[in-house]
């Protein structure tokens, strides 16, 4: 069980770092994007998107999981 708590630890704070990372860009991002900017993007919100299916994956190895608030 111990291991799984790491790991899910660790995709969680891999979530954050991608989620940092994708704040970060928002940052610093011009205020009309250019087709570079939209690159990036998108290879960071794939990222981010990626690292949060990993999370919840080692959550839910874990133990942790919530009901969907779209099923009654």
């Amino acid at each position: 069980m111990t291991d799984d708590r790491e790991n899910a630890r660790r995709a969680a704070a891999a979530h954050t770092e991608a989620s940092r990372e994708l704040e970060a860009f928002l940052r610093r991002a011009p205020e009309v994007p250019d087709p570079a900017d939209i690159a990036e993007f998108t290879i960071l919100l794939a990222r981010e998107e990626e690292v949060r299916a990993e999370r919840q994956d080692a959550l839910v190895a874990f133990g942790l999981s919530a009901p969907s608030i779209d099923e009654p």
